[in-house]
């Protein structure tokens, strides 16, 4: 985890100001929606997207690396060496929810608009990444016949009782890959403001996946780390949280360039990546529904959206000022800058309130 988020953070923060001379030069700067005449966008126009591209490369090294360094361990002691589903499916949806949104600022450079690739060409894009993903998830098990999702509902922790089927799983999955993509989508309206949020809830899951691996149960090889009479069955969970922590220490690298006065965004390569990432994430660790309270943040500026949508729709009347919700408050007064840090505050509250979630339930089951 260490070597990983160290190589992940460097080529980030390294790689980023490179890859801004590189899109200047080929002058892909990111058009302004005419309609978003804020104070906060001021001076905005021409300054490169694209800025995924620095973080998801640098994770993809830093994972190679990672496991470079693995393999000075014991086998015995880590569970496995060899790259896994688990890794595949985690990176694969990073990667490719990335490349969804690669495709539409790459249209936006092009013709020169915020157009970009359709609302629905984007729900097609995610709808088959989560597909695939998820079905390799829940269809392609390890010699034990553990498959890296579950077929039942989450919180912290497997729901018994809440039996959704292997296909009701993958549907499930697709919707949260789609719901996490368009929320952290939403959310990147402001410098650092969706890099900041994204570093505290996929650094949550770097805890958590090493927290699993901890207190892994036994499987049929025999590997484990502790088990002991609590304990998770998990698939891989180092493998999540070296990722996690590869990801969150690559976008603290690249948000030495992203806040403000950023000087290249994130783009919908990188956000649409980063809510694929932590749809997988949270499969992976069997927590579905403790995603929306570490990713709370999102949630609200989807949600916000939503609400404004239905209310004007339905009665011509507009709830916020303007929605997302971050350009709420800068209409109300609030610096671009105020704005930013205050919600970076707000989603490491969610991030807090839900790690004592997560280890409040284990220590309650190991006082029994």
């Amino acid at each position: 985890m260490i070597v990983a988020a160290a190589v992940a953070f460097l080529l980030s923060l390294l790689g980023t100001p490179l890859l801004v001379r590189i899109l200047n030069r080929l002058k892909a700067g990111q058009p302004i929606r005419d309609e978003l005449a804020l104070k906060s966008n001021e001076g905005k126009r021409g300054t490169p997207g694209m800025g995924g591209l620095a973080f998801i490369l640098a994770t993809i090294i830093a994972y190679v690396a990672g496991h470079i360094a693995l393999r000075g361990l014991p086998e015995a002691q880590i569970g496995q060496v060899r790259p896994t589903i688990t890794a595949l499916v985690v990176l694969g949806t990073f990667v490719f929810c990335g490349a969804i949104g690669f495709v539409d600022d790459y249209m936006k450079v092009i013709g020169k608009s915020s157009a970009g690739l359709s609302a629905k060409g984007k729900l097609v894009g995610q709808l088959l990444v989560g597909s695939a993903f998820g079905i390799i998830a829940m269809y392609y098990p390890s010699s034990n016949g553990q498959t890296v999702g579950s077929t039942k509902l989450s919180f912290v922790k497997d729901i018994s009782w809440l039996d959704l089927t292997k296909v009701g799983a993958v549907v499930l999955f697709v919707l949260m890959v789609m719901f996490m993509s368009n929320a952290v989508n939403l959310a990147d309206g402001m410098d650092g403001l969706a890099t900041g949020a994204s570093v505290l809830v996929v650094g949550a899951y770097a805890i958590i996946g090493y927290w699993q691996y901890q207190h892994w149960c036994a499987d049929t090889t025999g590997y484990a780390a502790n088990p002991n009479a609590y304990c998770y069955s998990v698939r891989d969970p180092l493998e999540v949280a070296m990722i996690a922590a590869a990801v969150a220490a690559a976008c603290v690298g690249f948000l030495w360039s992203n806040t403000s006065p950023a000087k290249i965004f994130m783009g919908d390569a990188g956000a649409l990546g980063l809510g694929g990432l932590m749809a997988a994430l949270a499969m992976a660790t069997h927590t579905h529904l403790l995603l929306p309270l570490l990713a709370s943040l999102f949630v609200i500026s989807l949600m916000s959206v939503v609400i404004q949508v239905i209310s004007f729709q339905t009665r011509g009347k507009r709830v916020f000022r303007m929605s997302p919700i971050h350009y709420h408050f800068e209409l109300g007064g609030w610096t671009e800058v105020n704005v930013v840090i205050r919600f970076w505050i707000v989603a490491a509250i969610s991030v807090g309130i839900g790690l004592g979630f997560f280890y409040g339930e284990f220590l309650q089951n190991v006082q029994r």
